[in-house]
């Protein structure tokens, strides 16, 4: 049987043993994960931003924020399809036969259309939630200004509204044989 993902839904995890279907565990994971790819198309040629990001539950959306003129901003004009992803890497998991190393791993891939943030309120609060997520322990108007009117001109802040999302993981048991976690080399 060949395997045809075109017949399935978009959010279909293939490894049915792996797919996570707890929403607290996918928004947790949206809450929590350091940064996040974008992916758009644009004249058939596919482009990943990798950006800070924050997930807002109350509205099922993910704001994130780029240059006011690049690729990105080029990319969504208009309220683009997009698929955005999360992923936290574990230990490398290694066996006696190369094909069957592993690696634990969880991740969420988010479906929906990205539109430009016009409304300068909605903007400001956005941003404001990156830097909440990013810099807890900074206050505004403590320890630093709160962007300005012109200042928000120059960045575009755009809002992911959420229309389906798929979740994996693979954890295994903490005494695997030789598990180890990745460090670079020569970095």
């Amino acid at each position: 049987m060949t395997y045809d993902p075109s017949k399935l839904p978009l959010n279909q995890v293939r490894r049915g043993d792996r797919a996570v279907d707890d929403a607290f565990w996918i928004k947790r994971m949206l809450h929590t994960a350091a940064v996040g790819s974008m992916a758009t198309v644009a004249q058939d040629q596919p482009f990943i931003n990798t950006n800070m990001y924050v997930y807002d539950e109350a509205e099922n959306a993910i704001y994130t924020h780029t240059a006011r003129a690049g690729r990105t901003r080029f990319n969504l004009e208009g309220g683009a399809k997009v698929c955005f992803s999360v992923f936290s890497m574990g230990r490398l998991l290694p066996a006696k036969v190369a094909l069957e190393f592993s690696v634990e791993y969880a991740s969420v891939v988010v479906f929906g259309r990205a539109n430009l943030v016009e409304d300068e309120r909605e903007a400001l609060g956005a941003l404001q939630r990156l830097l909440d997520k990013y810099a807890p322990h900074l206050a505004s108007g403590a320890d630093y200004r709160s962007p300005t009117h012109q200042e928000l001109q120059a960045t575009s802040v755009f809002k992911l509204a959420i229309d389906s999302w798929s979740a994996k993981r693979k954890e295994v048991a903490s005494d695997f044989p030789g598990a180890y976690r990745f460090e670079p080399v020569g970095g």
